[in-house]
């Protein structure tokens, strides 16, 4: 199971493991990067990881990943484009992110974060159409940050379950997603609550 491995590597090699494998999403890894955020979630709920240190650093890499794109489609996209389009599979990806940047424009940024792969892509594409990349980095950075907690917290909630959730989120996108966001603000409400009730009655 690949949340085993990742829990192997990120126990062995902490906050530098879960750096580097979203760091390497960018190239291909073949690991999911919501696995691997919500992998770091699911050791802070278990008391292995700092809550803040395991999203800080995922997050960073989550960063560091939409920068690489960014520069690499600035100055190498025609060939990097030109090699993934030879492949089937990535051949639609690559017309799926093109087709949201027609349809969305500079909003595509954003609308990637949705689909696997293509939220990749969406950088090399847009640095070879000349956006700068300060507006690159007003669109893409939030918007990273917001998608890096959400994953996190799926992970501190829903703990060893997370493959099988990210798996369905893979495979039938935004609306799944959408849905246990819903659930997860659900639990974490009934948590909060709950813990007020129970200092309440201490106080008693």
């Amino acid at each position: 199971m690949e949340v085993n491995l990742l829990m192997s590597i990120i126990e062995q090699y902490g906050y530098v493991a879960i750096f580097f494998l979203l760091w390497l999403g960018i190239v291909g890894l073949p690991i999911p990067d919501e696995l691997v955020v919500a992998t770091g979630g699911f050791l802070v709920s278990i008391g292995i990881l700092d809550p803040f240190y395991s999203l800080l650093t995922a997050y960073l890499g989550v960063a560091s990943g939409l920068t690489i794109g960014f520069l690499l489609g600035k100055y190498f996209g025609k060939p990097i484009l030109g090699w993934l389009s030879k492949k089937e599979k990535m051949r639609a990806k690559v017309e799926r992110s093109t087709a949201l940047l027609e349809k969305y424009g500079t909003t595509a940024l954003c609308i990637s974060y949705l689909f696997p792969v293509v939220r990749h892509l969406v950088p090399y594409l847009v640095a070879m159409g000349g956006m700068t990349y300060r507006r690159y980095a007003l669109l893409s950075y939030p918007i990273g940050l917001v998608w890096t907690v959400a994953f996190y917290l799926i992970g501190y909630v829903f703990g060893r379950n997370v493959e099988t959730i990210i798996g369905m989120i893979r495979s039938y996108g935004a609306y799944t997603l959408m849905a246990l966001l819903v659930v997860l603000g659900v639990v974490l409400l009934v948590r909060k609550m709950r813990g007020g009730t129970s200092q309440a009655k201490r106080g008693e």
